[in-house]
Formats: C-alpha cells, sequence, structure tokens
C-alpha cells in the first residue's frame, strides 16, 4: 500500500537504515517523521531532511501496527512451477525505498531460475538482479530483503540473489505499467 505524505511522530527509539547509504542508524521518540512511502512490508521515512528506511515489524514505532512476514502456501502440492509463481510474485513485494515501483517492474530482475534441491518437493531458487546505479547503498538490503522473502515460500529451502552489473540497468528495462506510473511515458 503507498499513501499519500503522513506526518507522525515517532513514539519509541527506533532502528532505521539511512537511504540511499543503507547505513544502520535509530530514530529517537519524538522525533517528527514524514512517511514518504509504505511499500512492501517497510516505511519510507523523511527525518529533518533525511530519509530513512524502517522495517513494517517496527510499525509500532510509527503508530502502526507491526507488519509480519509474509508466507506463501501453494495451493497443491509445491511444483518447480508454482514456486517459480510464488517467486516471481514475492520479488514483487520488493521496493527501492525512494522509488515507488517493486525490483520486477523496475526491470532489475535478470534471472530467477528453480532447480529442485537434494530432497523430493524441495528446491533451490537462484535470482540474478541488478541496481539502478552501481553504488547504490541499498543494493545489499534490497538483494537481502529478496532472498527472506523468496525462503518464505512453502518448498523452497534454499535461495540465493546475487547482483550483477551485466547488462547495466537503463530506464528503457522499466515496465510500461511503470513508466506510466512514473511519468515518464
Amino acid at each position: 500500500m503507498s499513501f499519500n505524505r503522513q506526518e507522525v511522530i515517532v513514539n519509541r527509539d527506533c532502528p532505521a537504515v539511512t537511504v540511499p547509504y543503507g547505513s544502520p542508524v535509530t530514530i529517537e521518540a519524538g522525533c517528527e517523521a514524514v512517511i514518504t512511502q509504505q511499500l512492501g512490508g517497510t516505511y519510507t521515512v523523511m527525518v529533518e531532511g533525511n530519509l530513512y528506511r524502517i522495517e513494517g515489524k517496527d510499525g509500532d514505532a510509527l503508530g502502526f501496527e507491526p507488519i509480519e512476514e509474509v508466507k506463501h502456501v501453494h495451493q497443491g502440492p509445491a511444483t518447480a512451477e508454482s514456486v517459480e509463481e510464488a517467486a516471481w510474485a514475492m520479488l514483487s513485494t520488493c521496493y527501492d525505498p525512494e522509488i515507488p515501483v517493486d525490483i520486477v517492474n523496475l526491470g532489475l530482475v535478470y534471472e530467477c531460475k528453480v532447480v529442485p534441491a537434494s530432497v523430493q518437493d524441495r528446491f533451490r531458487i537462484e535470482v540474478k538482479m541488478t541496481l539502478t546505479a552501481a553504488g547504490c547503498g541499498m543494493g545489499t538490503m534490497i538483494a537481502d530483503e529478496a532472498r527472506n522473502k523468496l525462503l518464505n515460500i512453502e518448498g523452497v529451502d534454499e535461495a540465493t540473489v546475487d547482483l550483477v552489473w551485466d547488462p547495466p540497468w537503463s530506464r528503457e528495462m522499466i515496465s510500461e505499467p511503470a513508466r506510466l506510473q512514473l511519468g515518464l511515458l
């Protein structure tokens, strides 16, 4: 869910990460914050002119119910096809904290491969993705978030998310609906 900017008072010390550098910080109780984005189970807030990302589990610090991790359960047995479909769905819930478009529609995910694991009916997911800029400090965090979401798919024992730089990302890789949403058409 995304919404218009909303002002809140942080009601307890809250762990956060600086955007775009990815450095961990604590936002102190009593600070005024403006929520600029709430997507994919995280919040992007502006405090004193700086952007921070707050995990959904810490939503209570902003006056919201904590957001729990989403688990994906298949209807029927897990198959390579159902796991791949779930993987793309879960990847589409990962967002860059500065851009209100998911990593799939931004064109950042180059490959999502489902491979049988050593145990029957269990799978490994291998993802290759890139970032909008090679120097983005949020890259490791976005890749880790994607990996954790993939591990929440029933039947998945392992997931790797590798950051790659070839081919370099360009705005032409953004899906048409996302380009329209961003005003690029």
